[in-house]
């Protein structure tokens, strides 16, 4: 019998991958970079980092879905065990979904929720139930209204589905009483940004537009619309709310700027995507949504959620 050695640089080489090859890996590709996102992946770092044995790598889509399709399929080349993914076009979902599922890869999609209705076994969706978000916001308007007036409504990016869904939530609350009184004079889509809900509030205000107040789909856009309207002295009269009360928004409110933000768990969402993928790859049973709830932020009850976000 002949024995061959290995040279000891090969043997070597074999022993170092040993203990890189248990770890579990996990990729990430969120839209983008921007504040709000930046906190789904702080919450998903700081959760990893707490776990033994996971190697976890964030990719910045840059808000273009080539580049997160190319993404996804290079995770999948990789062999990963688990993908995570905050979309940037919730359309294309069915065929993210599709590309894990061929290579029985598990996915989570985290905050934007997927445009299928009935995600395929190993696909689980985390974040907060938008019908909730909107609706809370607007019943606080309406309440400060006192149930009638004229409202602006800031809208996201209009291919995102919690913008639609946000908006939506908007129409649904103001057709039933006592908000029906209520009629929404603008709407237009300032695609999350706060400068741009400045410059859509702008033209608003130059075009003559009365508003009793502005409904936007995100804190960012919301301080953008406090900003145009105190450059025209107009704020006191009119109420401003948002969703996420991220902690711009919240030192708005304690400013005495923002009437209406609601808390949605930036840091949870993160920290549960990662669990959740963790989960299916140790083949534990998971549900297909995973909620992480709203909540209501308002004056009365601002110090609860400073520094949460």
């Amino acid at each position: 019998m002949r024995i061959r050695l290995l040279p000891v640089a090969v043997v070597c080489a074999c022993l170092w991958l040993a203990p890189a090859a248990q770890a579990q890996r996990i990729a990430v590709s969120v839209a983008n970079t921007g504040p709000w996102l930046s906190l789904v992946s702080r919450g998903m770092s700081t959760y990893a980092a707490s776990q033994k044995g996971l190697d976890l790598k964030l990719h910045d889509a840059q808000d273009d879905i080539a580049r997160q399709l190319n993404q996804i399929q290079n995770f999948i080349a990789q062999k990963v065990d688990a993908i995570i993914v905050v979309t940037v076009d919730t359309q294309a979902t069915p065929r993210m979904t599709q590309l894990a599922s061929a290579a029985g890869i598990p996915l989570v999609y985290v905050n934007h929720p997927p445009a299928e209705g009935k995600l395929p076994p190993k696909v689980v969706f985390v974040g907060s139930d938008e019908a909730d978000s909107g609706t809370l916001q607007t019943r606080e308007v309406c309440r400060l209204l006192g149930g009638k007036g004229r409202v602006a409504v800031m809208i996201g990016d209009l291919s995102n589905q919690s913008a639609i869904q946000r908006t939506q939530d908007v129409r649904e609350v103001i057709a039933k009483p006592p908000c029906q009184a209520i009629k929404i004079v603008a709407e237009q889509s300032a695609d999350w940004s706060r400068v741009k809900g400045a410059n859509l509030m702008t033209n608003w205000i130059t075009a003559g537009i009365p508003v009793d107040a502005v409904i936007a789909n995100n804190d960012e856009m919301a301080i953008g619309a406090i900003q145009a309207l105190k450059a025209a002295r107009k704020l006191d009269t009119v109420v401003v709310a948002g969703i996420d009360a991220t902690q711009d928004a919240l030192a708005a409110m304690k400013a005495g700027e923002l009437k209406v933000t609601v808390f949605q768990d930036a840091i949870g969402q993160g920290r549960g995507a990662v669990d959740a993928a963790l989960k299916l790859i140790r083949g534990q049973p998971v549900p297909s949504k995973l909620w992480v709830p709203f909540e209501l932020v308002t004056p009365a009850n601002i110090d609860k959620y400073l520094g949460k976000n």
